[in-house]
């Protein structure tokens, strides 16, 4: 009986760590969506301070309901003959400001996601958790790209972007808010090694997975890290996961010469995060 006991505790506090985004309370007086995305829609705003005014909504606050209760994903693998079961909790979408019926999807580069996940001790996502991510999302959604233009990093065109997203989830409005996880709505900002060794900081994306599971974007590292275009989301992953039941971040994860593969196809990842300077 007692230890029948334990293992139901056991899996009583697995099943309910990390199921919340700490974040403070949304104000009543709050910006929605569409308030925020105007707000910073005048073009002689710089990156730079548009950063500013996208860290502040977040710190304050000011996302919808549905993106502060994690979603569980289950990784089970056999690495040297043992058998491995992490539990991690992500994000349910990507990142967005406002209310659960009036929200912005926000692209920002790698330094502002970064203070982001920092602030809310999360990490991105690797290649491999992007994947898992995807392939247990309940709502998939066909990728909406807009012709590449000189206009994709600014704001109008994440607008025009964020309503076509929107559009998509008119239909799945109560499955969303409930919430279930989502994907196939944007490109994701990964956590890699090719973050670094470059002669200028990178931003490293990958993701935008069609229907039939392919994703449109390979790992890519080509642009700085001052690149934020319409296609990219910030998806939070918890840095506390559970494995075979044992609490463990998933940073010393990545570090690690054998658990690495429970979260990494590209080996270890010993710096699992972005410079934010």
């Amino acid at each position: 009986m007692r230890k029948l006991i334990i293992m139901i505790t056991c899996f009583w506090s697995v099943s309910l760590f990390a199921q919340e985004l700490k974040l403070k309370k949304r104000s009543k007086n709050a910006l929605s969506g569409t308030e925020f995305a105007n707000s910073i829609a005048d073009t002689s705003l710089s990156l730079v301070d548009r950063e500013k005014k996208i860290f502040e909504e977040v710190r304050s606050g000011n996302i919808p309901s549905f993106l502060r209760n994690l979603k569980s994903i289950q990784i089970k693998k056999v690495i040297n003959t043992k058998i491995y079961i992490l539990n991690i909790y992500t994000l349910t979408d990507y990142l967005a400001i406002g209310t659960d019926s009036n929200f912005f999807y926000i692209p920002t580069t790698p330094m502002l996601a970064q203070q982001i996940a920092d602030l809310t001790n999360s990490i991105l996502p690797t290649k491999t958790m992007v994947d898992e991510i995807f392939a247990n999302a309940k709502i998939k959604l066909a990728p909406q790209p807009i012709t590449p233009s000189k206009a994709m990093t600014t704001v109008p065109v994440f607008i025009a972007h964020n309503q076509m997203v929107l559009s998509q989830l008119e239909a799945l409005k109560q499955e969303h808010i409930q919430p279930e996880l989502t994907a196939g709505n944007k490109k994701d900002i990964i956590i890699s090694n090719k973050i670094y060794g470059q002669p200028s900081p990178r931003v490293v994306i990958y993701g935008w997975h069609k229907l039939d599971g392919k994703p449109i974007q390979p790992v890519y590292n080509k642009h700085t890290n001052t690149w934020a275009d319409y296609s990219h989301g910030v998806r939070l992953v918890s840095n506390i996961g559970y494995l075979n039941g044992k609490r463990v971040k998933l940073s010393d994860l990545l570090k690690d010469p054998v658990l690495h593969e429970l979260l990494s196809d590209e080996g270890v990842i010993p710096i699992a995060k972005y410079p934010t300077n």
